[in-house]
């Protein structure tokens, strides 16, 4: 059976990473779309083992939350009875770190109550302290948080409204309307309303959009199996938190994060995610972790992750 060398590789996942369609690899690179499907899932599920192993015992200062619409095999409108679940309507949570531009938790699903709780407690256990979460209108998020962090939160929620003329064809109005204005409520805790706004990971989302061909909105690159689609986003994710230095920082996030010192070459990316995922799995994050990770400091002489210093504060 013939394998792809380590160069073809990493410059087929490259080429992933930087918005080109299968297809169009295909065409630059001579590899076979298929080939660069099997690749592009077997990285991005060991980036999921990486992002597990790696990206724990944060101590952010501001974490910002946001969905982001795909869809799977048909568009969500255009379903038909027997058609599989996991088809239509697929969102990916995002919560990034507003200081470090770090990507802490993902999850790609349904927009659902059961989602929401998932990545909640996904977040959690992958932060210390008492963060501040700044959330838009979705309202399963409130339950979600409460149950994942309990008291020790602090949650806003900022709610944007648009102009809506009442037009049959505004409901499948591509953009919104005029934007009207923004309300700020405080939902859990004692959140700083001032410096609660969701543009950080708004922008990551476009990010997401430019980097990943299936991403792109108004195209025929959708994803045709979730597996597919939650593989992508976990390379991307390894991809912009390890190996693309951010125009405004200067580094990569996992650096700004002290995750790593250096900026990753996207071979390094590649051999640090199949170690991870051949490596025994860490404890998935969640709610279980929380009580663990509360005696674990708590207890007499018990050893204590060291702190990481986020520079920067607030922006």
């Amino acid at each position: 059976m013939n394998t792809l060398s380590r160069p073809m590789q990493v410059r087929v996942l490259s080429l992933l990473c930087e918005g080109s369609s299968i297809r169009a690899i295909e065409r630059l690179t001579g590899v076979h779309r298929d080939t660069v499907m099997r690749l592009g899932v077997r990285v991005g599920n060991a980036c999921t083992s990486l992002h597990d192993a790696m990206v724990r015992d944060l101590i952010p200062s501001m974490i910002q939350l946001d969905e982001v619409w795909a869809y799977v095999s048909k568009k969500q409108g255009h379903l038909a009875e027997g058609d599989p679940d996991e088809w239509g309507d697929q969102y990916t949570f995002i919560a990034t770190d507003t200081v470090t531009k770090l990507t802490v938790s993902y999850l790609t699903g349904k927009r659902t109550a059961e989602s929401t709780q998932v990545f909640a407690e996904d977040l959690r256990g992958r932060v210390m302290g008492r963060p501040h979460l700044v959330a838009d209108g979705f309202g399963a998020y409130p339950d979600a948080i409460e149950r994942a962090f309990g008291a020790k939160v602090d949650f806003a929620q900022v709610i944007k409204d648009f102009s809506d003329d009442g037009a049959p064809e505004s409901a499948r109005r591509y953009s919104p309307g005029e934007f009207i204005g923004v309300k700020k409520r405080a939902v859990m805790g004692s959140p700083d309303l001032d410096t609660s706004h969701t543009c950080h990971v708004e922008r990551q989302n476009l990010t997401m959009r430019m980097h990943m061909r299936r991403m792109t909105r108004l195209t025929n690159a959708f994803s045709k199996k979730a597996e597919n689609l939650s593989a992508a986003v976990a390379l991307h994710v390894g991809f912009v938190n390890f190996v693309r230095v951010h125009q405004t920082l200067r580094v990569t996030p996992a650096m700004a994060a002290d995750l790593t010192d250096h900026v990753w070459s996207m071979a390094d990316l590649l051999d640090a995610a199949e170690s991870a995922h051949k490596a025994p799995s860490p404890p998935p994050p969640g709610v279980p972790s929380i009580a663990a990770n509360d005696a674990r400091h708590a207890a007499p002489g018990a050893s204590r992750p060291a702190l990481r210093l986020i520079r920067g504060g607030l922006s």
